[in-house]
């Protein structure tokens, strides 16, 4: 196998990789565990097989000889980490701890065969300059096995959150600053003069011979701190990496003062190296001024799209562009041709990436923060794009005698002023993609504000007044202001929730995360004004805040419908601006349009109430995403509802007693949201906090007893959440569950109709005033969607009372239980006589708000049998459904 034919084969398997994590980046909605799954897919296999291939070259080039075993041993080892990276990410994704250790265990036999191997090739060799800088491979490779075997304990059934976080930080840290971070700054020392194609200063390989001690210190001190326990220590280990990265570093700067950065390579790994050092620093800061170990662990998955893409995609990014003509080969005119396809538009991209990631790690808007990780992310994407063109671009070019010519009609020589302006592009690119985002939700960008003078004079003073957030309240909630003078609201969310204060003239702060601070300019005040948080059900919570024009003129007052219709979306009235604050959509109530007895549209999909089996697995790994989505309630009626997984009810997770769930919350909406699991006892600070747009958290608990558990979202006002459609069942079989024919799984919840596609009406839930009582989200659905049954079958149905506020009473007419479990115990029926009386019977399961059991019967022949709650009026509202029975 040829020099070239090797690198293209060896390097393909980085780039399936790297289109895999762009794939997974597109549609990481719908992917269970995304965020671990994109990371290392990038990480675990784009990265590492990468480091596996050149630094065996680098190392070849380093010590003047061939690695033992050649290129088949080489080819073996990527072989073998390629099917271990795959056994983790299937071990992980299936919840199959075996398969993930073996895959964890294969990762690190073969980092230390590698490390053994560029040992050996170090004995005998003739230790040139640069020889020693093999030892950074040496001693990465090195914490890539330790990090393999933390991962994989990491992994394991735990149900301490301290010690998982611990494991969790060390791990991060032994593989982003150990294996990646040895292993990108070691090459650097060489490759970056090469890629400037200018003389290395004399000090590099000296500097880099200091800095790999300080280097792997700095590793050690903070793995070190996390297994042991001491945050503060984790500050010094950071300190100490980034005084190792500053040696090593210098160097480089002064070769890039002398022949300055302009290719896509030497742009890309800077800015790869300038994010680097902020996350290490940043690390270090956030995890030894955490609150605890588990509070650590939220902070720093703050970094986690820095490091993997400002860091690491960026420095591969870079350094596959540079060595792009090693894999394809050739002879001059070939090199131009490539590196011309590699280096189209290099300073646009680079500017646009890098800012797109900027923004990211910013408090920017959820639906900017969105446009703009499109963005950059398309323009990394661009990488492959870019490569299959040098591919075309090398065939051409080889039939070519002239090295003056380069395929597509591209000069040699200077850069073309597009070059020159392709910071410009970058940042018009950048700036188009933020104006989306803002034009698809101006509210959260704080746009709107309007005169509140009502005419009266200006005095020309300034009134500013500091306003936080207590609980659901805003602090203080009533301002005087003197007429006529101008109004300024420093506005703080020392809250838990996210939160926005919008005016009645439309001036208002845009949605705040937890800790931010927004400044409203009111305006010259001549009126009273009415102010609220427009989050959904926080007005109703109390979270207003009154304006009051001191000295103003008979009549300059707030109209009569500046509060209460105002929070479901009513227009301003009584002459006030004509642009409102956000709202809701509005339209006719959607309550008006109900009909129970139509017929659903031709879109009606039904929930599947069929339940399977409790999975063979002991740990259960979950991820549950926040989505607003528009949903059919009942035929022709339209709301919005907050879900999880894109339906309320959300999934229906199941086990068995002693098992383990490993639940990730991914809040993709644009408030607030948290989650509370019924079915784990825990203290409720850390697990069930709310967490703002864009953040995820870790929820792990024991199933201690068995039963149906409801869980839901517990941010305030926790009834709107819940109306909304945010709540779904845990089902933890009791021992020695007997089998039965068919299983299915009911949850009931009520519906309080708002406007026609927006939320539920929060006057209507403090008034416990149901519009529909529904069995999994739709009124009368299995009128429509019968579930099948036999005759003589034995079928269980287990059920949940979601509520938020009514009780159920289930009731299969014409059929009656013998069986009957509910809250953790049979009532009737069940293994060795437990519920007593075998000739009893039962005719009703009854349950209150948040309560669950199961019923058993067998039908005794054919036909349909209604079930329904025998609170008839909830019935009668949509609670109501067929079982339909064959022979």
């Amino acid at each position: 196998m040829d020099r070239r034919t090797w690198h293209v084969r060896a390097n393909a398997v980085v780039v399936a990789w790297l289109l895999a994590a762009a794939v997974a980046a597109v549609v990481h909605r719908f992917l269970p565990e995304s965020t671990w799954l994109l990371t290392h897919l990038l990480l675990l296999g784009a990265v590492t097989s990468a480091i596996l291939v050149w630094s065996s070259h680098f190392a070849d080039t380093l010590l003047g000889r061939p690695a033992p075993g050649g290129q088949r041993f080489m080819v073996a080892r990527l072989a073998g980490h390629t099917l271990g990276a795959l056994a983790i990410v299937a071990g992980m994704i299936t919840g199959r701890d075996a398969v993930l250790t073996v895959g964890a265990a294969l990762v690190a036999l073969v980092a230390v065969v590698h490390g053994g191997v560029i040992l050996r090739q170090r004995r005998g060799a003739l230790m040139a300059r640069f020889g020693a800088l093999s030892l950074f491979y040496v001693l990465a490779v090195a914490f890539l096995a330790t990090g393999a075997v933390l991962g994989a304990l990491l992994a394991r059934t735990a149900t301490d959150a301290v010690v998982q976080a611990q494991l969790y930080l060390a791990h991060v840290a032994t593989m982003l600053l150990g294996f990646v971070g040895l292993t990108v700054l070691g090459t650097l020392v060489v490759l970056w003069p090469t890629m400037l194609r200018t003389k290395m200063v004399p000090s590099a390989p000296l500097a880099a011979g200091r800095a790999l001690g300080v280097l792997a210190g700095g590793v050690a001190v903070v793995e070190s701190a996390a297994l042991t326990g001491v945050r503060p220590l984790v500050a010094a280990g950071a300190l100490v990496y980034l005084l190792g990265v500053a040696l090593l570093v210098r160097p480089m700067v002064t070769i890039a003062r002398v022949k300055r950065p302009i290719s896509f390579a030497t742009l890309s790994a800077a800015a790869a190296v300038a994010w680097f050092a902020v996350c290490v620093a940043a690390l270090g800061v956030l995890v030894a001024t955490a609150p605890s170990w588990p509070g650590a662990v939220d902070r720093v998955g703050g970094l986690v799209a820095p490091f993997a893409a400002g860091f690491a995609a960026q420095v591969l990014l870079g350094a596959l562009s540079y060595l792009a003509p090693v894999m394809l080969g050739g002879g001059p005119a070939v090199v131009r041709a490539v590196n011309a396809e590699m280096d189209r538009a290099a300073v646009a991209r680079v500017v646009t990436v890098n800012l797109c990631l900027a923004l990211f790690v910013l408090p920017v808007p959820s639906l900017v923060r969105v446009t703009t990780s499109m963005l950059g992310l398309a323009v990394m994407v661009a990488f492959l794009v870019l490569l299959a063109r040098a591919g075309l671009a090398r065939r051409r070019a080889a039939r070519r005698r002239d090295d003056d010519v380069v395929t597509g009609g591209l000069r040699v020589g200077p850069p073309p002023v597009r070059r020159r302006l392709g910071g410009a592009w970058g940042v018009g690119a950048v700036a188009l993609a933020v104006v989306l985002g803002v034009a698809g939700d101006p509210a959260a960008a704080g746009l709107g504000a309007a005169s509140a003078s009502a005419d009266v004079a200006a005095t020309g003073e300034t009134t500013t007044v500091e306003v936080s957030v207590e609980g659901m309240r805003f602090t203080p909630s009533t301002i005087e202001v003197p007429a006529g003078n101008r109004l300024v609201i420093e506005l703080t969310n020392t809250g838990t929730d996210v939160h926005d204060l919008v005016l009645e003239t439309g001036a208002t702060s845009g949605r705040l995360s937890v800790g931010q601070r927004a400044t409203v300019d009111v305006g010259v005040v001549g009126r009273d004004l009415d102010g609220w948080c427009s989050v959904a059900g926080h007005r109703q919570m109390g979270m207003t805040l009154r304006v009051v024009a001191v000295g103003a003129p008979a009549g300059k007052t707030a109209s009569a419908g500046a509060t209460g219709d105002r929070a479901q979306g009513a227009p301003t009235t009584g002459g006030h601006a004509a642009m409102g604050p956000p709202s809701p959509p509005t339209g006719a109530p959607a309550a008006d349009l109900l009909d129970l007895q139509a017929d659903p549209g031709p879109g009606f999909r039904p929930h599947d109430a069929a339940l399977p089996p409790a999975p063979d697995a002991t740990v259960h790994r979950v991820t549950l995403t926040v989505s607003e989505v528009q949903a059919e309630v009942a035929p022709g009626v339209t709301q919005e509802r907050w879900t999880f997984n894109g339906s309320a009810p959300g999934p229906t997770l199941r086990g068995k007693v002693g098992d383990v769930f490993d639940v990730t919350l991914v809040n993709d909406g644009t408030i607030g949201h948290s989650i509370d699991f019924h079915a784990g006892a825990l203290a409720p600070d850390r697990p069930m906090r709310t967490i703002a747009p864009g953040e995820s958290l870790t929820y792990r608990f024991t199933a201690t007893h068995s039963g149906i558990w409801m869980y839901h979202c517990s941010t305030m006002p926790m009834s709107m959440h819940i109306a909304n459609g945010m709540f779904g069942a845990v089902i933890i079989d009791p021992p020695n569950l007997p089998p039965v024919d068919r299983e299915y799984v009911l949850v009931q919840s009520e519906l309080y109709l708002g406007a026609v596609g927006g939320p539920a009406d929060a006057d209507k839930i403090t008034a416990d005033t149901p519009d529909l009582v529904v069995f999994d989200g739709y009124a009368n659905q299995y009128d429509h969607a019968r579930l099948p049954a036999r005759v003589g079958e034995r079928v269980r149905v287990w059920v949940l009372d979601a509520g938020p506020n009514r009780g159920s009473a289930f009731h299969v007419v014409g059929a009656q239980f013998d069986t009957l479990y509910t809250e953790g115990a049979y009532h009737l029926g069940g293994p060795d006589g437990a519920g007593g009386d075998p000739t009893g019977g039962a005719q009703v399961l009854a349950l209150a708000a948040a309560q669950g059991g199961f019923v058993e019967l067998t039908f005794p022949e054919a036909g349909n049998y209604p079930f329904v709650s025998h609170a008839m009026v909830d019935a009668e509202r949509g609670a109501h459904g067929f079982f339909q029975v064959s022979e």
